[in-house]
Protein backbone atom coordinates (compact mmCIF):
# COMPACT_ATOMS: atom_id res chain seq x y z
CA UNK A 1 0.00 0.00 0.00
CA UNK A 2 1.46 3.55 -1.05
CA UNK A 3 1.85 6.38 1.65
CA UNK A 4 0.05 8.77 1.08
CA UNK A 5 2.53 11.22 2.34
CA UNK A 6 4.74 10.26 -0.13
CA UNK A 7 2.94 11.04 -3.29
CA UNK A 8 4.37 13.20 -5.98
CA UNK A 9 4.28 16.62 -5.36
CA UNK A 10 1.59 18.85 -6.58
CA UNK A 11 2.73 21.00 -9.30
CA UNK A 12 1.85 24.91 -9.34
CA UNK A 13 1.05 26.72 -12.73
CA UNK A 14 3.43 29.45 -11.95
CA UNK A 15 1.39 31.77 -14.52
CA UNK A 16 -1.38 31.43 -12.28
CA UNK A 17 -2.06 34.40 -9.79
CA UNK A 18 -3.51 33.69 -6.75
CA UNK A 19 -7.57 33.11 -6.57
CA UNK A 20 -7.46 35.75 -3.53
CA UNK A 21 -6.24 38.49 -5.95
CA UNK A 22 -8.34 40.86 -7.73
CA UNK A 23 -8.42 41.31 -11.19
CA UNK A 24 -6.39 43.88 -11.29
CA UNK A 25 -3.78 42.28 -9.50
CA UNK A 26 -4.17 39.10 -11.12
CA UNK A 27 -3.41 41.35 -14.03
CA UNK A 28 -0.03 42.90 -12.70
CA UNK A 29 0.23 39.43 -11.71
CA UNK A 30 0.25 38.02 -15.46
CA UNK A 31 2.18 41.47 -16.85
CA UNK A 32 5.37 41.06 -14.26
CA UNK A 33 5.79 37.63 -15.21
CA UNK A 34 5.51 37.84 -18.55
CA UNK A 35 7.33 40.75 -19.18
CA UNK A 36 10.14 39.74 -16.57
CA UNK A 37 10.22 36.28 -16.39
CA UNK A 38 10.57 36.19 -12.60
CA UNK A 39 9.94 32.44 -12.46
CA UNK A 40 12.04 31.61 -9.18
CA UNK A 41 10.72 31.38 -5.73
CA UNK A 42 12.23 34.90 -4.68
CA UNK A 43 10.56 36.56 -7.88
CA UNK A 44 7.42 35.04 -6.92
CA UNK A 45 7.39 35.82 -3.62
CA UNK A 46 8.02 39.80 -4.75
CA UNK A 47 5.34 39.51 -6.76
CA UNK A 48 2.82 38.12 -4.64
CA UNK A 49 3.99 40.62 -2.06
CA UNK A 50 3.35 43.49 -4.70
CA UNK A 51 0.02 42.52 -5.86
CA UNK A 52 -1.29 41.87 -2.30
CA UNK A 53 -0.35 45.11 -0.97
CA UNK A 54 -1.58 46.62 -4.24
CA UNK A 55 -5.20 45.49 -3.07
CA UNK A 56 -4.60 46.30 0.68
CA UNK A 57 -3.83 49.85 -0.24
CA UNK A 58 -6.85 49.69 -2.73
CA UNK A 59 -9.52 48.43 -0.01
CA UNK A 60 -8.03 51.10 2.54
CA UNK A 61 -8.55 53.79 -0.54
CA UNK A 62 -11.78 52.87 -1.11
CA UNK A 63 -12.75 52.48 2.62
CA UNK A 64 -11.38 55.95 2.88
CA UNK A 65 -13.70 57.36 0.38
CA UNK A 66 -16.85 56.60 1.66
CA UNK A 67 -15.99 56.96 5.36
CA UNK A 68 -13.41 59.64 5.29
CA UNK A 69 -10.13 60.41 6.48
CA UNK A 70 -10.82 61.47 9.80
CA UNK A 71 -13.39 60.49 12.39
CA UNK A 72 -13.53 61.53 15.79
CA UNK A 73 -12.75 59.97 19.05
CA UNK A 74 -15.06 59.31 22.18
CA UNK A 75 -14.11 62.81 23.14
CA UNK A 76 -15.39 64.04 19.53
CA UNK A 77 -11.45 64.92 18.35
CA UNK A 78 -10.85 64.09 14.99
CA UNK A 79 -8.22 61.56 14.25
CA UNK A 80 -7.01 59.77 11.08
CA UNK A 81 -8.71 57.22 10.17
CA UNK A 82 -7.33 53.86 10.41
CA UNK A 83 -7.72 52.67 7.44
CA UNK A 84 -5.06 55.70 6.44
CA UNK A 85 -2.05 53.94 7.61
CA UNK A 86 -3.30 50.66 6.19
CA UNK A 87 -3.21 52.09 2.72
CA UNK A 88 0.15 53.98 3.65
CA UNK A 89 2.13 50.75 4.77
CA UNK A 90 0.61 48.81 1.90
CA UNK A 91 1.63 51.06 -0.31
CA UNK A 92 5.24 50.93 1.10
CA UNK A 93 5.36 47.58 0.78
CA UNK A 94 4.09 47.99 -3.02
CA UNK A 95 7.05 49.99 -3.52
CA UNK A 96 9.42 48.13 -1.86
CA UNK A 97 8.39 45.12 -3.56
CA UNK A 98 9.04 46.69 -6.52
CA UNK A 99 12.22 47.94 -5.69
CA UNK A 100 13.50 44.63 -4.51
CA UNK A 101 12.36 43.08 -8.38
CA UNK A 102 14.76 46.06 -9.43
CA UNK A 103 11.30 47.70 -11.41
CA UNK A 104 11.54 51.10 -12.02
CA UNK A 105 8.22 53.23 -12.46
CA UNK A 106 7.26 53.05 -16.52
CA UNK A 107 8.74 49.48 -17.06
CA UNK A 108 6.23 47.39 -16.66
CA UNK A 109 4.52 47.31 -20.99
CA UNK A 110 7.29 50.25 -21.41
CA UNK A 111 7.94 48.13 -25.05
CA UNK A 112 4.10 47.61 -25.97
CA UNK A 113 3.90 50.26 -28.76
Amino acid sequence: MKNPSRSKPRTVDLAKPPEHLSPESRELWRRLLDDYHLDDAAGLALVRAACEAFDRAEGARRLIAAEGATLRDRFSQLKAHPAVAVERDARGQLIAAVRAMRLQPGDVGAGDD
